[in-house]
């Protein structure tokens, strides 16, 4: 199913935080590369031993290490907007799952959970699925076995005493109590 992204800052505290820790480990492993640069060119400039070759460099040094810098900072913002769409690829299924479990407690009806094509951590929606589904088939034979039970019980209390039928009755009135409560999924 395809849905249209609307809000890519889904989790902002996750996906801000994601997003500045891997633009901040990319500036520095990356600083390296602007002062590599720079002493190259020096180099270039004092191995060339040319007064004029030595002047020009160090007329353009203070602009060579702005658009070095310049260059690094639109790297980093790139690194940075590309996080925020990925992490928002982790944030979704989350927050579809959160908010999917959510309604479950608060009563809502249980159906099959699925998340966007493209996000991640599709396999949490089918491990969930199945779960649900295994707990259903257990649920299924648990209430079977209890509407036996009941009916073996009904049955009991013809033939007991009328003193243990109190109880007998107790015991079925908890038995409907469980099977109202927990009807199957």
């Amino acid at each position: 199913m395809w849905y249209k992204r609307s809000t890519y800052l889904i989790n902002p505290k996750f996906q801000l935080k994601l997003s500045l820790f891997v633009s901040s480990l990319v500036l520095l492993i990356s600083l390296v590369y602007p002062f590599t640069i720079y002493e190259l060119f020096r180099n270039l400039a004092l191995q060339n031993s040319s007064p004029t070759a030595i002047q020009t460099f160090t007329n353009n040094k203070m602009q060579l290490i702005l658009v070095l810098c310049l260059y690094q900072l639109c790297f980093i913002l790139v690194v940075f907007v590309i996080c925020v769409f990925q992490a928002h690829k982790i944030a979704g299924p989350m927050f579809k799952l959160q908010r999917y479990l959510n309604q479950i407690a608060e009563g809502g009806s249980i159906q099959k959970i699925s998340f966007r094509s493209g996000d991640h951590f599709t396999e949490i929606a089918e491990a969930i699925n199945n779960a649900l589904e295994h707990l259903k088939n257990n649920q299924i034979k648990d209430f079977s076995y209890l509407s036996e039970v009941s009916a073996y019980i009904r049955n009991l209390s013809l033939v007991v005493p009328d003193d243990k039928k109190a109880v007998l009755n107790e015991i079925l009135v908890k038995l409907d109590e469980i099977q109202d409560r927990f009807k199957p999924i």
